[in-house]
């Protein structure tokens, strides 16, 4: 990882409380409402530990020789704040670095929804998305890229295995990213 990349990332790390503790307007736009909801999961949320875990290329839409350069133990940590709403559905935001296929720090600051089935003080289970900015070394050159993924989720209690599908074609994507998330 880069100097650039390091102010980056630990940069973003440092903002993310005071932007979601920022005073929003009332005005409201769907960007002042949108303030609000980060800010509300912010102050009322619990803490959350991100361990990413896995990355899985699928093998259909790759050489065995690019497999086998990719590494998919993803080793990282990340922390977020996240709420069980009136509805019963779970909402988050997160900042999570993590290493990518090519051993390349890739940082990701989000907020992630999900519809829950089940008792949340059991084994319950969840599928939703997350909105995100990401960089990636070998994708515009670290140059943060929003983005916007399908997630599922199996949780017990304040625990949770959760996976998202990145789509793509022959050669890039179609990947299935693994972590957890502990409550506390």
């Amino acid at each position: 990882m880069n100097l650039k990349h390091s102010t980056l990332t630990f940069g973003t790390a440092l903002l993310l409380p005071l932007a979601a503790s920022a005073a929003c307007d009332k005005d409201y736009t769907w960007i002042d409402k949108s303030c609000n909801h980060v800010s509300d999961i912010w102050n009322t949320g619990k803490q959350d530990l991100y361990i990413p875990l896995w990355t899985h290329h699928l093998r259909f839409a790759y050489d065995q020789d690019k497999i086998d350069s990719f590494r998919e133990f993803t080793w990282g940590l990340g922390y977020g704040r996240s709420r069980y709403n009136a509805a019963g559905n779970w909402e988050g935001i997160y900042l999570m670095a993590f290493s990518d296929s090519h051993s390349n720090v890739q940082p990701m600051l989000g907020y992630g929804h999900q519809w829950m089935m089940g008792p949340t003080s059991g084994l319950h289970a969840g599928i939703g998305y997350t909105a995100f900015l990401t960089s990636r070394a070998d994708i515009y050159k670290n140059f943060p890229i929003p983005g916007i993924l399908p997630i599922a989720s199996v949780n017990y209690r304040q625990y949770s295995l959760n996976t998202s599908y990145v789509p793509g074609g022959r050669g890039n994507g179609n990947i299935l990213f693994f972590w957890s998330r502990l409550g506390f």
